[in-house]
């Protein structure tokens, strides 16, 4: 990709929020130090971002903060945010100091951050992004998507958005000024994976949803991503439990269309924290195991989605650079 891929004739992705309105953390103090600090025990504060809006993250998280402060002399706080955004402006703004961040984040963010490690689910560092429909909905391809309204993910979400529009993009739509602006001949609307594939099934106007795999493939059978993608047969994570929820509840999606294999979110630090426990931290995240991961026989909530983090650098995220290039999106407002 050429050095003038972030020129400034190319059109700006997402434009500046307010400090005070963009970040939306609970928890989260306003200094540009380590909220909550004392002289023995120092406090990093972890925001969190959750694809999906039914997941409570701070419960999901719990082993990983139980893990490292058992790991470093460290109190961990964590924080919610309230979309892709606002996490990249929590650490913008020195309110955090390590981050569960989407991957279209740390391009975003390059001077900010430093990528600790790529997570990892049952060995795949990779994941998938998905178009899927109703299967009473009359669209069998993504060209009769055309004119129609479609849901998406948050407009920073690599699977949920950024890549289904290049995927509608070589299907011969016209994407228009989207996620930014309006597309060119279809609708969209944005808010997280659930809702997308939850406003599919319930709404008759909406006649299709761009999601991760993580959220669709459960709905969608087996067979089809195997007719599909066998890239998604030998790497994701979430082929095993293909289908295993349409019987459950009575839902069943269709398959538009599967994509490449996309890096999974990273693990980020703040790149201007400036203390020695946070080689320490960083040290930990990449040795943490499974069964550090893992929550007691007494939790009933979801689990953490990932088992491990693997060594990475900004190298890993270039299909995400791609992906911007391809759309003509950058993100000077952010950056």
């Amino acid at each position: 990709m050429s050095d003038n891929r972030w020129a400034a004739d190319r059109r700006t992705f997402v434009k500046t929020a307010g400090a005070a309105g963009a970040i939306g953390l609970a928890g989260c103090s306003g200094n540009g130090g380590t909220s909550g600090e004392t002289d023995d025990v120092p406090t990093a504060r972890f925001v969190l971002n959750p694809a999906e809006s039914d997941v409570a993250i701070e419960e999901q998280y719990q082993p990983m903060f139980e893990y490292l402060e058992s790991e470093v002399e460290v109190t961990i706080e964590p924080s919610r945010a309230e979309s892709y955004t606002a996490t990249l402006q929590a650490i913008r703004n020195d309110q955090g100091e390590i981050a569960d961040i989407s991957p279209s984040a740390v391009i975003a963010g390059e001077d900010i951050l430093d990528i600790v490690g790529v997570r990892i689910a049952y060995g795949a560092a990779q994941y998938f992004s998905t178009v899927t429909t109703t299967p009473d909905s009359g669209i069998e391809s993504l060209s009769d998507i055309e004119g129609e309204l479609i849901y998406m993910g948050d407009i920073l979400s690599v699977s949920g958005t950024l890549v289904p529009l290049t995927l509608l993009q070589n299907a011969g739509l016209d994407v228009g000024d989207a996620p930014n602006g309006d597309p060119g001949n279809f609708e969209a609307e944005f808010s997280d994976h659930t809702t997308a594939r939850e406003q599919m099934v319930q709404r008759d106007d909406v006649m299709a949803a761009t999601t991760g795999a993580f959220s669709s493939a459960p709905y969608v059978p087996q067979a089809q991503f195997e007719e599909m993608s066998q890239d998604f047969v030998d790497i994701s994570a979430e082929y095993e439990g293909a289908g295993d929820e349409i019987e459950s509840s009575g839902t069943e999606l269709q398959l538009l269309a599967v994509s490449d294999p996309i890096p999974r979110a990273p693990l980020v630090t703040r790149s201007n924290w400036d203390n020695s426990v946070k080689g320490d931290l960083e040290e930990a995240m990449l040795n943490v195991t499974e069964e550090d991961l893992s929550h007691g026989d007494d939790y009933d909530g979801e689990p953490l989605w990932f088992t491990g983090v693997q060594e990475g650098s900004i190298d890993d995220y270039q299909p995400i650079r791609d992906v911007l290039d391809q759309l003509g999106l950058s993100f000077e407002d952010l950056s």
